[in-house]
């Protein structure tokens, strides 16, 4: 019960003044927009039959078999736009977990403001954000594998279940963001309460 005391009360980001996470949040949001461009514009090819989302089809294949079929249904040059991908999303894990994290917090510092329930949860989704990035690392380097390397268990299914923990987790801390967000915005144009 410590350990998720600590993780409930220090947020990843503590280490920066509160007071230029705004900032940070929307400079940070800025260019993880910018980066899923470039993503979207080089791994176009990587969109095929087999791999009808792109890299994505690749990270939840789990199987050497599906692997396989998704490799054979890209050419070199999608083979070298997937590695390229795979090496640009390691600088994009760095930013869209601090985009995140800082969201949870902001979230968590409107929802603890206006009594909301779950204002106390935006340091632990802060943490979440980061074990998401780390399991991005983690299935990266076996995707890795996979294009460079041998096309072997268990690679396959350790990309699959990382990509699964990482999107479902990325999922939570955006809800959150989303749901500070609103709160924020009502409390903006809702007039105050007459005393």
């Amino acid at each position: 019960m410590g350990r998720l005391n600590y993780f409930l009360q220090r947020h990843p980001f503590d280490f920066l003044s509160a007071q230029y996470w705004p900032g940070f949040f929307w400079s940070l949001l800025g260019l993880t927009a910018v980066l899923m461009i470039v993503f979207g514009i080089s791994g176009a090819p990587l969109t095929t039959t087999a791999a009808p989302y792109g890299v994505i089809s690749f990270e939840l294949a789990g199987t050497v078999e599906r692997s396989l079929l998704i490799l054979s249904s890209w050419d070199a040059d999608a083979q070298m736009r997937a590695a390229f991908g795979l090496g640009l999303d390691y600088l994009f894990m760095v930013v869209y977990a601090s985009t995140i994290a800082i969201g949870c917090g902001l979230a968590a510092q409107v929802l603890k403001r206006t009594g909301w329930p779950l204002g106390s949860w935006g340091s632990l989704l802060g943490w979440a954000v980061i074990l998401a990035a780390i399991l991005d690392s983690i299935e990266n380097l076996a995707l890795t594998t996979l294009i460079f390397g041998s096309v072997v268990s268990p690679w396959p299914e350790i990309a699959r279940w990382c990509a699964i923990f990482k999107f479902a987790l990325i999922f939570i801390g955006i809800v959150y963001v989303i749901f500070g967000g609103v709160v924020a915005l009502v409390e903006r144009i809702s007039p105050p309460e007459e005393e």
